[in-house]
């Protein structure tokens, strides 16, 4: 039994480390100079990313001090999904939510969630800078569109989202650092 956690953990090691530390930098730079410029974070993802997307907003607002925001309100996921289609609710909230000066992180275990996919064509569109963290398939959609790209060389959705939440929250405590 403990060699089932040994693995687990040397595997979720091996997956925390694999991360450029100068993307990560390069990262919190871009929300910093967002947030210099008024502009605001703002995160998405489905499920589990959801709820990585609503703790980093938290935290990036309250121990950061900047701005963010996610659309995980359940009213405006009904309201977009019902009147634009649910592969097109997170393209809608964007447009209507975002500026030039924010930053848009989207998250997607797959990497190949419609919504979160067509949310990056919709920031391609209005030339928001993307920053995406994703997993399985190297060569997944959403990794394709994105300015700057974390993924996770795993199937196992739990593995990515541990990893994902751990590599986006190291950040905010990055700039937190860097602001103190």
């Amino acid at each position: 039994m403990t060699d089932f956690f040994n693995n687990y953990f040397k595997k979720l090691d091996e997956a925390n480390f694999s991360i450029s530390q100068n993307e990560m930098i390069l990262v919190s730079k871009m929300i910093l100079k967002s947030n210099s410029l008024g502009g605001k974070v703002i995160i998405v993802g489905n499920g589990g990313s959801a709820a990585i997307a609503s703790h980093v907003s938290v935290d990036l607002t309250k121990a950061a001090e900047i701005r963010s925001v996610n659309f995980n309100e359940s009213s405006i996921i009904t309201c977009f999904a019902n009147d634009y289609g649910y592969e097109k609710w997170v393209s809608k909230a964007i447009e209507f939510y975002a500026e030039i000066e924010d930053i848009v992180i989207l998250i997607s275990s797959s990497g190949n969630s419609l919504n979160i996919i067509n949310g990056a064509k919709q920031c391609k569109e209005m030339q928001i800078p993307i920053i995406t963290f994703s997993g399985f398939s190297k060569k997944n959609p959403l990794k394709e569109l994105g300015d700057v790209n974390f993924w996770v060389d795993s199937d196992q959705y739990n593995t990515i989202e541990i990893v994902h939440q751990t590599w986006i929250l190291s950040i905010v405590d990055y700039i937190i650092n860097q602001k103190s």
